[in-house]
């Protein structure tokens, strides 16, 4: 790491992260636990003092830290948790009224007031639309008690959900706004703000080949006996802005034109869901729903193996990361957001 005078390092400066989403099988639904997860544990390794504060499990302790103690992960709105078993966003609007009105005060007499004591900066990173009032709170009350400027906001958009319930003026007027693609930059133009684009990376290990002879199994199940057939995989919340339905249909096209398919799903518990895997039906695709309770690479091999011959694998558990990596190793195509 470069030394500069005045630059940052773990002896002037911790990290606040708030997210929806976070490291918990409970509290990942997509690529946004994925981000914060990796970027929170990266921080953490080069020796700051991070916090990430997300809707945790319920039934995992409230604080936890890992990494020598330099990575803090605070399990927020357990007790409304308990009561929606069904992942982070069961139960969103009673979760995200917890958050907006918990979270900033947290802020203010657990981490800032302290890190001010000791002379230290404090930069604080909220992701996505659920974020934007607690960013704007804490701003709010670190400026009321004149610890504002210790303090350097910023909020990150990583998806196009929810942007009408964003007060963008008071956002962009408390933080400093930044996005993950230029593409993404150009959509935020038409609301009236310009971010900086700070792209996502990659861990190191992600950089390591997984096993070949995993990778000939997994293809061997996709092919279910007939080498013709192209091995596609989509991810993502059962939203409409992912384009569920034009992946389906894309699947069709190519099986009624004579290229079979294999198409492994990965939603999440929203309505829209039903929607999609009922226009597959209607549009003449096979599915099959293929449950797991936590399974490693092999079981979830297994799972899909067992199931029975289909066009699309509902795949209705959690997907370990050498099971997501092995199935991008033999991708005919990745269906994200087309």
């Amino acid at each position: 790491m470069i030394e500069q005078d005045g630059a940052i390092s773990p002896e002037n400066t911790l990290f606040v992260l708030l997210c929806f989403e976070g490291p918990d099988i409970y509290s990942t639904a997509g690529g946004l636990g994925t981000r914060v997860t990796e970027l929170s544990e990266a921080l953490a390794l080069q020796g700051y003092t991070t916090h990430l504060i997300f809707i945790g499990a319920p039934d995992k302790p409230s604080v936890e830290t890992r990494f020598d103690g330099h990575l803090i992960l605070k399990r927020w709105s357990q007790w409304v948790s308990k009561y929606y078993p069904n992942g982070v966003y069961d139960g969103e609007e009673q979760k995200l009224y917890d958050y907006n009105e918990s979270v900033p005060y947290h802020i203010y007499n657990e981490i800032v007031r302290p890190a001010e004591a000791e002379g230290k900066t404090v930069v604080i990173m909220g992701e996505d639309w659920h974020t934007a009032e607690a960013i704007c709170s804490t701003s709010d009350l670190l400026n009321r008690y004149g610890l504002r400027q210790k303090v350097l906001i910023l909020w990150n958009l990583n998806s196009l959900m929810s942007l009408h319930r964003i007060n963008w003026g008071r956002l962009n007027f408390v933080s400093t706004i930044c996005t993950v693609s230029k593409y993404m930059k150009h959509r935020m133009w038409s609301y009236g703000v310009n971010p900086l684009v700070i792209p996502n990376g990659i861990p190191k290990r992600h950089l390591t080949p997984v096993d070949p002879a995993d990778v000939e199994r997994l293809r061997e199940i996709a092919r279910q006996g007939d080498p013709r057939r192209l091995f596609l995989f989509k991810i993502g919340r059962f939203d409409p802005d992912k384009r569920w339905l034009m992946a389906v249909d894309a699947v069709a096209r190519l099986k009624h034109s004579g290229h079979p398919v294999t198409l492994f799903v990965r939603g999440g518990i929203e309505p829209h869901g039903a929607e999609v895997l009922r226009h597959a039906y209607h549009i003449g695709l096979s599915i099959r729903d293929v449950v797991a309770q936590r399974p490693n690479l092999q079981q979830c091999m297994d799972a899909v193996a067992n199931a029975g011959p289909a066009d699309i694998y509902n795949l209705r558990f959690f997907l370990p990361e050498e099971f997501v990596r092995t199935s991008y190793c033999l991708l005919y195509l990745s269906l994200i957001h087309i």
